[in-house]
């Protein structure tokens, strides 16, 4: 058998990239594309949780992108308490493959780029949902990925008025102070959730509850506001959906079954099935079907992350270290 290398990519490799906004945002809309066309398989994510008195589980994402002819997997760690041991509460890996043969073609840090690509898929929805003289941003959370979300919304938006809230005020303030330094505007920490929300264009919902807890009023809604609900714990009240005209997923498939995410208890009750869902981003993405068409509209994008993101941003990713020699080659056999 002739040698085989893989391509190994680690956080440091990451970062010496220095992905810009545009080329993150157009890596990962191609994947949404590609799936809307149905040149994707997506299998649901499924989850380990070793112990519940560990406060965590692994989440396992699959997918295969025809058009970039690259299948992989990812796992990623998800564990709320990691900032008491000061660690990220995500850390991830992303394996790429060949999908004729089963090859191994590489390994990535996913932990970023799980970070990146989230943020990618709610620019992406606010791109093709929201208003598009949307002027006032509420982000509700300050994980990994509430970075990704703000930065690449607000290289779309130019938002006037940036809120963000998290339950922490040290995890708040050093979040607004990182944002206003890295957009170079002022990005403002509040206290509570309605001071967040009320009146705001686009809401984003990321908050780290340990269970369900309806934070997150429907009566604080703006009309003809995005709202993007994707907490791992519903943060919403069940009444959201009775405002909404609009309603987007990722991928139904996913959203439709596992015990997590934002919008479970509007599934599990009927509020929310294959009839009432207007469509995937995906298919909006490519054209198939309309996003926005009325600023009176208030639509509600819910993304559970997927695999094909992860592997369209890993690819694009592989290629820009090509370019520039960044990461290293690894002998497999």
């Amino acid at each position: 058998m002739k040698a085989i290398y893989i391509d190994y990519l680690n956080a440091l490799d990451i970062d010496a990239l220095a992905m810009t906004d545009g080329e993150i945002i157009g890596a990962v809309e191609a994947g949404l594309v590609a799936q809307g066309k149905g040149q994707t398989v997506i299998e649901p994510r499924v989850h380990l949780e070793p112990d519940p008195s560990f406060h965590g589980h692994f989440n396992v994402l699959r997918g295969y992108v025809a058009p970039l002819d690259t299948a992989g997997v990812k796992i990623v760690g998800d564990y709320v308490d990691n900032y008491l041991h000061g660690l990220p509460s995500e850390f991830g890996i992303l394996n790429l493959f060949d999908p004729r043969t089963g090859m191994p073609r590489a390994i990535l840090d996913a932990t970023v780029i799980t970070d990146m690509r989230t943020g990618a898929v709610t620019a992406i929805g606010a791109k093709h949902l929201a208003r598009k003289n949307s002027k006032v941003l509420a982000h509700i959370g300050a994980r990994g990925t509430a970075y990704w979300n703000v930065r690449l919304l607000d290289h779309l938006f130019d938002f006037d008025e940036i809120r963000v809230h998290s339950r922490r005020p040290e995890s708040r303030d050093g979040f607004a102070a990182k944002l206003s330094a890295d957009l170079g505007k002022k990005v403002t920490a509040v206290a509570d959730w309605k001071s967040c929300v009320e009146g705001a264009d686009i809401v984003i919902e990321a908050s780290r509850l340990p269970e369900p807890q309806p934070l997150l009023k429907t009566e604080w809604i703006k009309p003809g506001a995005l709202v993007v609900p994707y907490g791992t714990m519903s943060a919403v009240e069940l009444s959201l959906t009775d405002i909404i005209q609009k309603t987007v997923v990722d991928d139904w498939g996913q959203c439709k079954g596992g015990k997590f995410g934002s919008l479970r208890a509007h599934v599990e009750t009927g509020r929310l099935s294959e009839k009432t869902l207007h469509a995937e981003l995906g298919q909006i993405a490519a054209g198939l079907k309309p996003g926005r068409q009325s600023d009176d509209e208030t639509i509600l994008f819910w993304h559970r992350g997927l695999s094909l993101s992860d592997i369209a941003l890993g690819k694009a990713m592989l290629a820009k270290a090509g370019e520039k020699g960044i990461g290293q080659r690894l002998r497999f056999a």
